[in-house]
């Protein structure tokens, strides 16, 4: 036999060796799965019967005498206190688990699994989309200078403004994607990228004219100013939160904000002036285009628009920042005052 082909068949043979050795290996991976999906069937009704039972358990310990001996009392405080941690618990449980997606997740990916089931994983994608905002701001917070300072082409404008469309609607879906595997942002910091994504697309639609050329400079200054906030607030929140998790008072999925929620308080307190400008420049940003309005000559309809969006983003940030301020600064007298 030619030494050549006694090679190739030495070659042949342990390939297939490794062949059968793969096939092994992806039959029992297949066996896992098929287990893997018969469990995560099993907790997740599992954890819907736990909740069934913890209100008909609540209901009866609301029902229990209002009298009961010192021993039963201390017993019924303890059932209390673990009712009150379940909900937690199931909450951990369900960031593991294959849930159905959200009406926003329906709309844009189908009803596609979007659960990822190791931490590595959950934590690989939330510091993904940690770098993608910030990227993405230094990269705004550049091209809202060049078009202030240095061009005034429509065309320029119109890129950063798709941009600003193409940020937005992917935050709100990264967001989703997060909030589903356990992530605890909600409220105003979610919905307010969906009014900043709409926004952004009538500015886009805005036609070149003396209204758009009015308003221009104060948008790219806004936008401008925007950028740099919010590069200060992913650089120091992420610092914040990276301490907070070690100490373990935050949770691992917690993300960074465009805004001021509590656990900033300890030590972002200094972001709070620049916030509040921001805050202010959105509502005379809304209050300029109102006025703009009701200029004889303005017939195009993203002006009223524009000004409503602003008002609306003002309205929601400005309102949250001051309750949170506001439940901080009562929660620290109410400590004070029990010292």
């Amino acid at each position: 036999m030619p030494q050549g082909l006694t090679a190739v068949l030495e070659e042949w043979k342990c390939l297939e060796e490794e062949y059968q050795q793969l096939q092994e290996s992806h039959r029992m991976y297949l066996q896992k799965l098929d287990e893997i999906s018969k469990l995560q069937n099993n907790c997740t009704s599992s954890i819907s019967r736990q909740r069934k039972r913890l209100k008909e358990v609540s209901h009866l310990v609301k029902k229990c005498s209002p009298r009961p001996s010192e021993e039963d009392a201390q017993t019924l405080d303890e059932i209390k206190e673990k009712i009150k941690t379940r909900p937690n618990a199931f909450f951990e449980m369900e960031a593991f688990l294959p849930k159905k997606n959200g009406l926003y997740l329906s709309l844009v990916l189908g009803n596609v699994n979007v659960t990822l089931l190791s931490k590595q994983s959950k934590f690989a994608y939330k510091d993904e989309y940690e770098k993608f905002k910030l990227y993405l701001t230094v990269l705004l917070l550049l091209f809202s200078f060049m078009c202030y300072f240095f061009v005034s082409y429509r065309f320029l404008d119109a890129i950063l403004n798709f941009l600003l469309v193409w940020y937005y609607c992917t935050l709100t879906i990264r967001e989703s994607i997060l909030i589903t595997n356990g992530s605890r942002i909600k409220g105003w910091w979610v919905f307010h990228h969906y009014i900043s994504a709409f926004l952004s697309g009538v500015m886009l639609t805005w036609p070149d004219g003396n209204q758009y050329k009015t308003f221009r400079n104060q948008f790219l200054a806004y936008s401008l100013y925007q950028s740099f906030v919010q590069c200060l607030q992913c650089y120091y929140q992420s610092g914040c939160l990276y301490r907070l998790r070690a100490l373990g008072e935050r949770h691992n999925m917690d993300l960074t904000v465009a805004g001021f929620q509590s656990w900033m308080w300890k030590g972002l307190t200094f972001l709070l002036p620049f916030l509040f400008f921001g805050h202010f420049w959105q509502l005379f940003n809304s209050l300029s285009l109102f006025r703009m309005a009701q200029l004889p000559d303005c017939k195009e309809w993203q002006v009223p628009m524009c000004g409503l969006c602003f008002l609306i983003l003002f309205m929601g940030n400005f309102f949250t920042t001051v309750a949170v301020v506001r439940q901080k600064l009562k929660t620290r007298n109410q400590k004070s005052k029990s010292l």
